[in-house]
């Protein structure tokens, strides 16, 4: 969690990856408490403007929350967090992810869905908010390196192969 601008505009860093597993027994109580702790804080720091900056690499979807508990945690926020909310970023966003927001695109506000961001890369972030008040955790950043250096190798291969290569010409 951090600040920016010359308010006290708040960037809350939410890490998807430290979620509970959804096969634990007392999965629900603990997403029910979890939830109720970010409201909490959420309605202590944000005096002004604020971002969710969602972490979502490095996440197994195990971890990732359901459909059910992302609509209840958004129909639960008060309207002032909701209106002071100035942008929803998805970091690292996967397939399914994607996928979801896509498919429940027509039943949210078009005012929240504007908010929403994709960033694939740490770098993209950086362009975005100020990272000197943002900790990011180890985890990510080796998903960042390592997914950087996957789309290295990927296009590194690409452009070395012949039949690529004659493709790419066409």
């Amino acid at each position: 969690t951090g600040y920016y601008g010359d308010g006290l505009n708040a960037i809350i860093v939410f890490a998807a990856c430290f979620l509970p597993d959804s096969s634990r027994t007392d999965y629900n109580y603990v997403m029910e408490n979890l939830f109720l702790y970010v409201i909490s804080t959420l309605e202590l720091m944000v005096a002004e403007d604020y971002m969710i900056v969602y972490l979502n690499g490095a996440t197994p979807r195990r971890r990732m929350p359901g459909l059910g508990w992302m609509k209840k945690c958004y129909q639960m926020i008060d309207r002032r967090l909701r209106k002071n909310l100035k942008s929803f970023i998805i970091v690292h966003p996967s397939w399914f992810i994607r996928t979801i927001l896509a498919v429940t695109r027509p039943f949210i506000s078009s005012k929240f869905s504007s908010k929403i961001q994709y960033v694939n890369t740490l770098a993209e972030l950086r362009e975005m908010i100020p990272m000197e008040y943002v900790q990011i955790p180890d985890s990510i950043v080796k998903y960042d390196e390592e997914k950087y250096i996957k789309r290295r190798m990927r296009t590194s291969c690409l452009s070395n192969d012949p039949e690529m290569a004659s493709v790419e010409q066409e």
